[in-house]
């Protein structure tokens, strides 16, 4: 069957659906539009931000010191390496000013609040890279299951209408029986490359957690070791 004579009989298909299978079909095809809008401007997202960590790890890792740089590199909020280190070094200098007004000053005290400053911008960056992926998960996980609602109402539809006719033939019931199948596909062609996008963009999420985690280790190394100078 050629791509125009398979359109042609969706479409005949699709006009021979009640008012609920059209209903739920043009659902599935907007959540599907939505997915994909989804998934492409996540994927774009997690690329732009691996990049700017990369540029500002790269950037640290060309200073001497991290305690005394300027305030200009701890403005940078949208970068979530940025985000850790501002975070880090902020809380340095508050603990250092108030222990000090106490006279209980020491490196142990002020790294464990700039350790616990890290570990709470990484939760926090960690939820920003998982934005959007459980509305994936639920495309994932509910199409299927919108598309056999619609096909199950299609096929008590088709035997409701053999029953009101008291004939039953493949003849009057393959119109309605393809019309009501046609909500299945429609949830399939959902849920199969959300399925695949989400996957993917669950890997990459795990990966940039990943990095943060190490990049946090190696943040917390270098300012024990400068604390101690």
């Amino acid at each position: 069957m050629t791509p125009i004579l398979a359109s042609a009989n969706l479409l005949r298909i699709f006009s021979d659906t009640d008012v609920f299978g059209q209903a739920l079909t043009v659902g599935l095809g907007v959540f599907s539009l939505v997915a994909w809008t989804v998934m492409f401007g996540k994927f774009n997202e997690l690329k732009r931000l691996r990049d700017l960590n990369i540029a500002f790890e790269q950037r640290l890792r060309d200073e001497r010191t991290l305690l005394d740089l300027p305030e200009s590199l701890r403005n940078k909020r949208t970068i979530p390496y940025a985000d850790l280190f501002a975070d880090a070094v902020e809380s340095y200098w508050r603990a250092a000013s108030i222990l000090k007004e106490k006279g209980e000053d020491n490196s142990r005290a002020r790294l464990e609040h700039a350790e616990n400053a890290i570990q709470r911008a990484i939760a926090r960056q960690v939820l920003r890279y998982e934005t959007s992926m459980i509305f994936l998960a639920t495309i994932v996980s509910g199409a299927p299951f919108i598309g056999l609602l619609g096909t199950v109402w299609g096929v008590m539809e088709a035997f409701s209408a053999v029953a009101d006719q008291q004939a039953a033939s493949i003849r009057t019931l393959a119109p309605g029986v393809s019309a009501a199948l046609l909500t299945t596909i429609a949830g399939l062609v959902v849920a199969i490359p959300s399925m695949f996008g989400y996957n993917f963009l669950l890997g990459k999420v795990k990966q940039l957690s990943m990095e943060i985690e190490n990049y946090a280790s190696s943040l917390a190394d270098r300012l024990e070791l400068e604390s101690k100078k």
